[in-house]
């Protein structure tokens, strides 16, 4: 199984079209988002080129292949836009028996953590900084953010043959 885990889109249609290149040059078998896709929020600046209904467009285009959960700037609008589900508070996917959490990070996420079996993936978002971190048999995976990065590039994560790679939007 093939995953490409993104987060923190916040509306950039730019950021976004730099997501969908990536998304069509490693072909995953499925898109995690992990929420915060159409909105800025009122504590973030607004990203490049700030277009949601652009970025649903996008989105849409590819919806069959996506899992989505909520994050703290989505909300039943965002919804209404979306062809896709984006408003759980987490999903489960599964690789063999290896158990993956999705969620934003918000309710759910690496200080406020569900029971999972050791070797589960907690992957989460919301911080804007990528973090690939084993603690308590649990490893810990945030992708960074599309477009508004709080640790100096822009980007997203690959799931492939039980292992997380980074990928930089920015290049």
């Amino acid at each position: 199984m093939k995953l490409l885990i993104a987060s923190d889109i916040h509306g950039s249609a730019a950021w976004c079209e730099r997501l969908m290149q990536h998304i069509d040059a490693e072909s995953p078998d499925a898109i995690v988002l992990l929420g915060d896709l159409l909105n800025h929020g009122p504590r973030n600046p607004l990203p490049d080129r700030y277009a949601p209904q652009e970025v649903a467009d996008m989105l849409n285009g590819i919806a069959e292949r996506i899992v989505a959960v909520r994050g703290n700037c989505d909300s039943e609008v965002d919804q209404m836009l979306l062809d896709f589900p984006c408003l759980g508070d987490y999903a489960l996917l599964f690789d063999g028996s290896r158990k993956l959490f999705a969620t934003h990070g918000h309710v759910f996420g690496p200080d406020n953590v569900l029971p999972l079996s050791a070797g589960s993936v907690v992957l989460s978002g919301h911080t804007h900084v990528k973090t690939n971190e084993e603690r308590d048999g649990l490893l810990f995976i945030n992708p960074g953010s599309v477009s508004l990065p709080k640790d100096g590039s822009r980007s997203c994560a690959v799931y492939e043959n039980g292992a997380f790679r980074f990928v930089k939007l920015d290049d």
